[in-house]
């Protein structure tokens, strides 16, 4: 089974929530998510958050319709995205999508992005989506990346350190068995030259991106 979960960042960046991808998936809301989700006629399993980004008769909406709303504190430990995938990484699904975490304050941006990071302990296949970007996190180990007609762009950078024994083939700029350390722009918007992008990753993690420019 897989899972999405809607966070409450700017309507403007969010993908397309019809798109055959999530036609199969169990919807998690965050905070202002989760009414964002029932506005669309979708209902969550579960909603997390303060619901500080709501207002009293949008929390009333919410409750008069039943759905299941864990309300923590505002002031905690963790963002309520973090308390969200936590509770969907225990639920085991083969794959999870993160909408709606881009786009809005460059801290959360930043933050949302390191979730991704949980799925390396986890056998879930997890991904950051928006209106024009994929991500996901690789650590070692070799993987084939289909060309994406909707997101031309492949890149890769280094969420570890060094990244080491990076080899890309199947791609514009190939690489073999290359080096890659923070701050370096060197796998910066690659493009399918095959149907398949064939990655290797030796050691470390890198963060791939798949994407397209805007309009």
């Amino acid at each position: 089974m897989d899972y999405a979960i809607l966070a409450g960042g700017p309507p403007a960046h969010l993908p397309d929530l019809t798109h055959p991808r999530f036609a199969n998936v169990r919807w998690v809301g965050v905070d202002r998510g989760a009414f964002r989700l029932m506005q669309r006629g979708i209902r969550p399993v579960k909603a997390f958050g303060d619901f500080d980004s709501i207002s009293a008769d949008e929390r009333a909406f919410l409750q008069a319709r039943g759905l299941d709303l864990a309300v923590f504190p505002a002031e905690k430990d963790k963002t309520d995205l973090e308390i969200a995938v936590d509770w969907v990484l225990t639920q085991k699904p083969e794959r999870c999508w993160i909408v709606g975490a881009t786009g809005g304050r460059l801290d959360h941006t930043l933050m949302n992005v390191q979730l991704l990071l949980k799925a390396v302990r986890s056998r879930t296949e997890m991904f950051l989506i928006d209106a024009q970007n994929i991500a996901a996190v690789l650590p070692p180990g070799t993987y084939d990346v289909p060309r994406s007609d909707d997101h031309p762009y492949l890149s890769f950078i280094a969420l570890t350190p060094k990244a080491s024994g990076l080899s890309l083939s199947g791609v514009k700029y190939p690489l073999d068995d290359a080096e890659l350390t923070w701050g370096s722009s060197l796998c910066i918007s690659n493009e399918w030259t095959a149907e398949t992008a064939k990655v290797i990753v030796g050691q470390g993690i890198v963060l791939m991106v798949q994407s397209k420019d805007a309009g």
